[in-house]
């Protein structure tokens, strides 16, 4: 027997009907993005590997252990995209879209990382991101983060959330922070772990957003960045304070958060929650001023976020029943003839072609009444319309209601009518 294939460790299958949720997730992002003024960004999933080593930072976990990174034919070293935001940076340098401009701009899809899959984490996973060039103050920061809490609203999930803020202040600042951040944990040496005393001389600022609880002590007692802000940055951050606790938007100082990603500058933030154990960030972003820059163009500020998909459905699905799969069918059309078959075939494709938005399936297979009935209730679809010998004959349709949540008058109902010109006698359940 031929041993069968199965998908690579990590990187998962999204079957029906999770799918229908997977597109309503993604309609609330471009629906509430497009209504921002943002505009989509589409890049390659794949991209040479110089790109994440000159802005992640070669001194992370990304570039160190998780970076999906082979040579192709050509000798030329090459990258499945880890993160966006560099893939961003490159695109829009390449083709010109930040000179003297602000852009607004957002893109979606799967990235990689070979890190070891669990609940929350994947190799591949998906994300809805917005990146904004060309802005330099708080307000557009405070507009990020607005904007990020009205898709965790319509989603039904910014109860379940968090806001969590930091700032890392410029690279300057940040440089004079290190120094005594590094000579802090030197005098604590032997309580740090295997991962922090790696990243003590390359990377310190890390080893604040350690996981370990035997670390937390010793982080906790560390030297505050907020205590050794420049004065930019520390205004910057206050007025962002101030705009987001005017727009009613409650939020944290988390001095511990740093991001894993070397760019960042001044603002980071974070949407976390309790409900999804140790991978409970649903969003993150921040400022990163100096990697247009940094990936030789001009100085450009910027700014943006990311959302992890699969985190954010699982929340959707722990907190409220309502947010369950479902196939997102409106009308499951039966037959019960070869003659009404044909009859049912011409209805279903005029009223596709005349309702927008009716979702419609027709059955085909044959089998009686009682049979197809059980196949339009296992759909899910909200009616089962009926073109049988009887309807043929007085020029009716009948519609079932295959749902007890569904009100008796529907807007399709009405729709069905105008467009067939026919009497809907209506047949309960």
């Amino acid at each position: 027997m031929v041993e069968m294939i199965q998908a690579v460790r990590g990187m998962n299958d999204i079957l029906p009907p999770e799918t229908f949720l997977w597109l309503y997730v993604e309609y609330i992002f471009r629906r509430i993005l497009l209504g921002h003024g943002y505009q989509e960004i589409r890049f390659p999933i794949v991209e040479k590997t110089d790109l994440f080593k000159r802005s992640i930072g070669e001194v992370t976990d990304i570039v160190e252990k998780e970076m999906y990174t082979f040579l192709d034919r050509n000798q030329e070293s090459l990258t499945l995209r880890p993160e966006g935001t560099a893939c961003c940076v490159r695109a829009a340098m390449e083709h010109g879209l930040l000179h003297n401009q602000v852009q607004r701009l957002w893109y979606s899809g799967p990235f990689f990382r070979h890190e070891r899959p669990q609940k929350g984490r994947y190799r591949q996973f998906h994300q809805f991101s917005a990146e904004v060039f060309g802005l330099t103050g708080p307000d557009i920061d405070a507009e990020l983060i607005l904007m990020s809490a009205a898709i965790l609203e319509k989603l039904g999930i910014k109860s379940f959330s968090k806001l969590q803020l930091n700032t890392l202040g410029t690279k300057a600042s940040r440089s004079e922070y290190r120094k005594r951040l590094v000579q802090y944990f030197k005098e604590h040496v032997d309580s740090l772990d295997e991962d922090s005393t790696h990243r003590l001389h390359k990377n310190p600022l890390r080893i604040l957003d350690s996981k370990n609880p035997d670390m937390l002590k010793i982080i906790s007692n560390a030297p505050k960045l907020l205590d050794h802000l420049d004065d930019e940055s520390l205004k910057h951050f206050e007025k962002l304070q101030e705009y987001l606790t005017h727009a009613g938007v409650n939020f944290e100082i988390n001095p511990c958060l740093v991001r894993g990603l070397d760019y960042y500058t001044k603002t980071v933030f974070e949407w976390v929650t309790d409900r999804l154990g140790a991978q409970g960030t649903i969003c993150a972003g921040g400022r990163y001023d100096g990697l247009v820059e940094q990936l030789g163009g001009k100085s450009t500020p910027a700014i943006g976020l990311s959302f992890g998909i699969e985190r954010t459905i699982s929340l959707m699905q722990q907190t409220d029943k309502n947010h369950r799969a479902d196939s997102g069918l409106h009308v499951y059309l039966i037959t019960d003839s070869e003659a009404t078959f044909a009859a049912g075939l011409k209805t279903a494709n005029y009223l596709r072609a005349k309702v927008p938005g009716l979702r419609l399936v027709l059955h085909c297979g044959g089998g009686s009444l009682k049979n197809q009935f059980k196949k339009a209730d296992k759909s899910g679809a909200q009616y089962a319309l009926i073109v049988g010998e009887h309807e043929l004959k007085t020029r009716s349709v009948s519609l079932k209601n295959l749902r007890e949540d569904i009100p008796q008058q529907s807007l399709y109902q009405d729709e069905l009518a105008e467009y067939l010109k026919l009497k809907i006698s209506k047949k309960q359940s």
